[in-house]
């Protein structure tokens, strides 16, 4: 699933994305203030970024400024969310770096559309059905994963833990990153779980002579192989 994160601080407005976003099948992430989203995306980055303008502890738009000054977010694509309709504002909005920019009051399902077409544009991985590496494919539709055609069954936190790595080839993730983007935040999972699953989905996707896509990065995480992506 898409993640989103919604960085609100009007709650009605929150809570209005959220739920229709989740009908939608995305995954939602929920910050109301400025500054905690900061330190939030130096953990993770979302698949799509909803920005409000005005927003306590750090305004949204110093918020984007930042975010593309720093590699990890500088192609992130983030929808500035706004009160303010001018044509200056809408303009500095842009030039700061968003992608895109809907003035308050906004349609809901509008809103969606433009979601999705930035995300078809911008990460295509992350609204595909189906995510292919080297002999791998994985279905996101039917569960299912296939490698070199042979079917390979998986538990439901192994999936998502492949689909998870699978979405950014070359991206080293920690076992708290992993923590929360696989099992959730509100989740309590002890950190050395994250090996045990990761040795599960090895056991099962690697036979015989097969080349183990999960690279251990020694004191920082795993990561999916980009040079195995590309193979």
């Amino acid at each position: 699933m898409p993640k989103v994160m919604i960085v609100e601080d009007e709650e009605p407005v929150s809570l209005l994305l959220r739920y229709n976003l989740e009908a939608e099948g995305f995954e939602v992430e929920q910050v109301f203030r400025g500054d905690d989203a900061e330190l939030r995306l130096r953990e993770i980055t979302p698949d799509l970024l909803l920005l409000d303008w005005m927003l306590p502890g750090l305004s949204g738009i110093e918020l984007c400024r930042r975010l593309r000054s720093r590699a990890e977010t500088e192609r992130m694509p983030i929808i500035m969310l706004t009160a303010r309709g001018e044509e200056s504002e809408r303009v500095r909005g842009l030039a700061t770096g968003a992608d895109d920019y809907v003035v308050k009051p906004f349609s809901v399902p509008e809103l969606i559309a433009r979601i999705k077409a930035i995300l078809r544009r911008a990460k295509p991985e992350a609204v595909s059905t189906l995510l292919t590496a080297g002999d791998i494919e994985l279905d996101r539709e039917t569960h299912r994963v296939r490698r070199t055609g042979r079917e390979v069954h998986l538990g439901p936190t192994e999936f998502r833990l492949l689909e998870y790595l699978m979405q950014s080839p070359g991206r080293v993730f920690s076992r708290e990153q992993l923590l929360d983007g696989v099992w959730g935040r509100d989740v309590y999972v002890d950190e050395r779980t994250v090996d045990v699953h990761v040795g599960r989905l090895r056991k099962s996707i690697n036979r015989g002579n097969s080349k183990d896509p999960i690279r251990t990065v020694r004191g920082a995480g795993y990561s999916f192989d980009d040079q195995f992506a590309r193979s």
